[in-house]
């Protein structure tokens, strides 16, 4: 039989006199990848740092120290655990004595760990499944009712339990997931040793941390079929190649669109396919699109600072359009982290009486931080030091570990199903646009990301007039009067809807605030053709988020056709189609240009 078809490295064997050539190969890889390992854990500093760099032993020693502190609220919480079990062991005899009996506990509807049928139709699957969820939500409601915790302690230990019961999940091992017995059964165990193979492979490419692979990455070739709206780059720094897209109508909005994308992630998330693509859309809506598509930095940009994005971004950005372009007045469009740093050219541009960007477009972006949301965990002072530790010997913060804490705020989403399908069935990843690109991982350069980190996340100081200065120049974002559309999703786990709200209180100008159904990515970019999810829309704009949810008015389908009515009127009139390179730059390259295509993959 024929092992890992589309892996790095294949496996097979065609008869059972293979299998001991196998396994010493499995064998002889595994040493090699656990001294490796073990060296760079050697030179990684003090046992403490290594084994621990998050600091959750000091919040779950202080956690157990309350807990223990009121052992009758630990002995009432027991009690009630035994009692949960106590109706699940009679629920599950009378089924087994063939009586219909309701269940004790059940998942939620979104979660897909227990789809397969034999989870209810089995009454041992039944019953492993709901005790373990009787488990789980005592163990994280006993966290959460400690008392005593400062608030980061408490929300890092609740995230960090659910972490520790996610992992713990029956569907995770083989000896509990039916679907994986079944799969073992059927195979004869091949499904097992395909899945060892992938697990090694990932140890592999990972250099000894487990770098999961969440789709088929030959799938997708940058520029071909991902990221291939037509254009040309027309302009490059350090930091940015300027894309500009070819027309699709015969005249365009006077006014161009710029988009800001987040360095944290390329910019073709909204350029993924045709039919998903929001740059295309634009395109055919009739915007001269130009898009900033950043670099992915190495150790000789280490020093490049928040400021030299905003300069050599944006900035530099409207020069060039208003260069090939000769507008003086742009639309723009920020979206997540490049929404932050919209915001702070704003405020620059604002203090230094520059009118070039008409009106600005948030897509998911917070510029008020005072609750982050789980990210939150992440962003004390012990693990600002260790994470600029790390900057300083590389120049910049690897991809990889950004990528992990994303992934970890949707865990069974984007790990667990993974080790199931990988390393359990043994099966290929799907191929997925969304997840090669999530795959697709940059660098963030030193001195701007701690900056970023300490005074955005751990300080919150953009939220507040003069509390950043960027190029000797404070910021202040309620002398921000431009026009503005915010759009934010109800779903977001990177950033909050409720807290991206609090943005419609600190600008001075017209501020329009829309809610989207779904998640951070999927709430974006949701095209009007694909006839999904729905948005929520209000004129009015209260301080409280929850106010404005109440009296929102619901709205099927796609907010793009909405926003596609707000922008047409900062158009500036009408112009003759602009093609790329009909203006002063020569262009350099063909969309998507060279930045993008650095991967880390």
């Amino acid at each position: 039989m024929r092992m890992a078809e589309n892996s790095e490295t294949e496996t097979t064997f065609a008869n059972p006199g293979d299998f001991p050539r196998v396994m010493a190969d499995i064998a002889e890889r595994s040493r090699r990848i656990v001294t490796e390992f073990l060296a760079r854990q050697a030179s990684a500093g003090s046992l403490e740092e290594a084994c621990d760099p998050l600091h959750i032993g000091d919040a779950f020693l202080e956690m157990t120290a309350r807990m223990m502190s009121d052992p009758a609220r630990l002995v009432e919480a027991q009690m009630g655990l035994w009692n949960d079990y106590f109706q699940l062991w009679q629920t599950t005899t009378q089924r087994l004595l063939g009586h219909e009996a309701q269940p004790v506990a059940v998942p939620d509807a979104a979660d897909r760990r227990f789809k397969d049928k034999l989870w209810d139709e089995s009454e041992v699957f039944d019953f492993i499944k709901q005790s373990y969820l009787l488990t789980a939500r005592w163990v994280q409601r006993v966290v959460q009712d400690v008392q005593g915790l400062d608030g980061h302690t408490a929300r890092k230990v609740d995230f960090f339990t659910r972490q520790f019961t996610d992992a713990m999940a029956p569907s995770n091992f083989v000896a509990t997931n039916p679907e994986v017995l079944r799969e073992t059964l059927e195979t004869g165990g091949e499904n097992l040793i395909k899945g060892l193979t992938h697990l090694l492979e990932d140890l592999e490419r990972g250099k000894g941390k487990l770098a999961i692979r969440m789709t088929d990455t030959t799938a997708f070739r940058i520029g071909e079929n991902i990221a291939s709206t037509p254009g040309k780059v027309i302009y490059q720094n350090d930091l940015i190649q300027l894309i500009q897209y070819s027309p699709t109508t015969e005249t365009v909005a006077k006014s161009p669109l710029m988009i800001v994308p987040p360095w944290i992630n390329k910019y073709y998330i909204l350029d993924l396919r045709p039919k998903n693509s929001f740059i295309r859309y634009a395109v055919e809506q009739g915007h001269t699109v130009f898009v900033l598509s950043w670099i992915n930095p190495g150790r000789e940009l280490a020093a490049k600072s928040f400021a030299d994005y905003m300069l050599e971004g944006p900035i530099a950005a409207l020069d060039q359009i208003e260069k090939v372009t000769g507008e003086r007045r742009v639309n723009a469009v920020g979206y997540c982290l490049g929404g932050t740093l919209l915001a702070a050219t704003l405020g620059y541009m604002a203090a230094k009486g520059d009118d070039r960007i008409a009106s600005a477009t948030f897509f998911a972006t917070m510029v008020d931080f005072s609750d982050p949301g789980e990210l939150s965990v992440f962003i004390d002072e012990a693990q600002l030091q260790y994470l600029e530790g790390k900057m300083q010997q590389a120049g910049y913060l690897d991809g990889a570990e950004m990528a992990t804490t994303f992934n970890m705020l949707r865990a069974n989403d984007l790990i667990w199903s993974f080790v199931v399908n990988n390393y359990l069935l043994g099966k290929e990843p799907f191929p997925f646009d969304l997840l090669y690109w999530n795959s697709d991982s940059t660098r963030m350069p030193a001195a701007m990301h701690s900056f970023y980190l300490r005074k955005m996340y751990q300080e919150n100081l953009l939220s507040k007039p003069g509390g950043i200065t960027l190029a000797g120049t404070p910021i202040d974002l309620t002398a921000v009067k431009v026009p503005v559309y915010l759009v934010s999703t109800r779903d977001d786990h990177i950033a909050p809807w409720k807290t991206t709200y609090a943005a419609t209180q600190l600008y001075s100008g017209p501020v329009k605030f829309v809610l989207s159904a779904s998640g951070h990515i999927a709430g974006i970019v949701n095209p009007p053709e694909a006839h999904k999810y729905c948005y929520w829309t209000n004129s009015r704009k209260p301080k409280d988020p929850d106010a404005w949810l109440r009296n929102a008015e619901q709205q099927e389908g796609s907010w793009w056709p909405d926003w596609q009515k707000w922008v047409s009127k900062y158009a500036g009139g009408s112009a003759p189609a602009r093609e790329p390179g009909a203006g002063a730059n020569i262009p350099l390259d063909d969309a998507p240009g060279s930045y993008v295509k650095q991967t880390l993959i």
